[in-house]
C-alpha cells in the first residue's frame, strides 16, 4: 500500500464532506441571513432604522426619511473535526464506511453552525409568556403564546413576506400537533400537514421546524419566532478537509474544519417562547 492517499481519493472524501455538509449539517442556516468569503476576523451587518414619509408643498424640498444607521459586528472563529482512520482499517473499508466518517464530520460541524445561531438568537429581548401568576414558567408551547410571538412581531412592523420562521423543541413539537390549527388540514391545507415529508410546515405566515439543540434553561426550553434578516451569519471558510499521513501513527488524519460566526441584528424582530419541558 502506498504512504499516501490517492488524490483521487482525496478530492472524492472533501467533495462527500461538503455536500453532506449541505445537505443535512446545519437546518438553522438557511433561516437567516448569511454571508459567505468574509475576509478578516469580523464583519459589519448594517441595520437601518424605519423611514417616515411626509408631504411636499408645491415647489418645496423634497422630505427626507432621516433614517437612522447602525451595525451589528459578528466575530468569526475557526472549528475542526478530526478523525484517524488507521491504515490497516482502509483496506478493509469500503466506501459505505468512508461516507460514514465523511458525514460525521460535516454533521458536527453542522451542528456546531446551528449552535452559533441558536447562541445568537438567544440574546433575543423580547418573550411572549403565558398569562396570570406563574404560567409563564409552568406551562409548554402553548397557542396562546404562539400568537402573542405572532402579534409581538406584527405590532414591530415585522415584515410578513414569507421570510418569518419559527424554531421548537421536540417536545414543542409534539404540543404544537395537539392544537387543531396547527395539524388538521380544514385549517392548513393537506399539502402543509406536518407529517408529510420532512418535519417541517408553514402556518402564521412562517415556516415551523422542531431542533434538538435549542437552549434549555432549567426546565425552560427556549424557542423563537423570528424574521429571517434578525440574525446575521458569517462564514470566512465553508467546510473544507485536509487529509495526511502520519508514519508514527500508521493512519491518515482527516481534518474537517470551517470558520463562521452569528450574531443578533435587529433585536425587534425575534420573539422568545419559553416553554416547561
Amino acid at each position: 500500500m502506498s504512504g499516501t492517499i490517492e488524490q483521487a481519493f482525496v478530492k472524492q472524501f472533501e467533495a462527500e464532506v461538503a455536500e453532506a455538509y449541505q445537505r443535512q449539517g446545519s437546518k438553522l442556516r438557511p433561516t437567516v441571513r448569511s454571508k459567505t468569503d468574509v475576509k478578516g476576523a469580523s464583519t459589519i451587518f448594517p441595520r437601518v432604522g424605519k423611514g417616515t414619509a411626509a408631504a411636499k408643498a408645491r415647489n418645496g424640498a423634497v422630505p427626507v426619511m432621516n433614517l437612522t444607521y447602525s451595525n451589528a459586528e459578528c466575530f468569526l472563529q475557526d472549528y475542526y473535526a478530526g478523525e484517524w482512520i488507521d491504515k490497516l482499517d482502509e483496506i478493509k473499508t469500503n466506501v459505505d464506511e468512508r461516507s460514514v466518517i465523511a458525514n460525521a464530520g460535516a454533521y458536527a460541524l453542522g451542528r456546531k453552525t446551528d449552535e452559533l445561531i441558536v447562541a445568537a438568537l438567544d440574546a433575543a429581548t423580547q418573550e411572549a409568556v403565558g398569562t396570570g401568576i406563574g404560567l409563564a414558567d409552568t406551562d409548554g408551547l402553548t397557542k396562546q403564546k404562539v400568537l402573542m410571538a405572532f402579534e409581538m412581531l406584527g405590532a414591530a412592523d415585522v415584515p410578513d413576506d414569507g421570510q418569518r420562521f419559527a424554531v421548537v423543541g421536540w417536545k414543542q413539537w409534539s404540543e404544537l400537533l395537539q392544537i387543531q390549527e396547527f395539524a388538521n388540514t380544514q385549517y392548513v391545507g393537506d399539502d402543509a400537514l406536518p407529517w408529510k415529508g420532512t418535519q417541517a410546515k408553514r402556518w402564521l405566515g412562517a415556516l415551523w421546524m422542531p431542533h434538538s439543540g435549542l437552549t434549555k434553561s432549567g426546565t425552560l426550553r427556549y424557542c423563537y419566532f423570528y424574521h429571517k434578516t434578525a440574525i446575521g451569519h458569517a462564514v470566512a471558510s465553508e467546510v473544507m478537509t485536509d487529509i495526511t499521513w502520519h508514519g508514527d501513527r500508521a493512519a491518515h488524519f482527516v481534518n474537517n474544519m470551517m470558520s463562521q460566526g452569528a450574531v443578533m441584528i435587529d433585536p425587534t424582530g425575534v420573539v422568545r417562547m419559553r416553554a416547561k419541558e
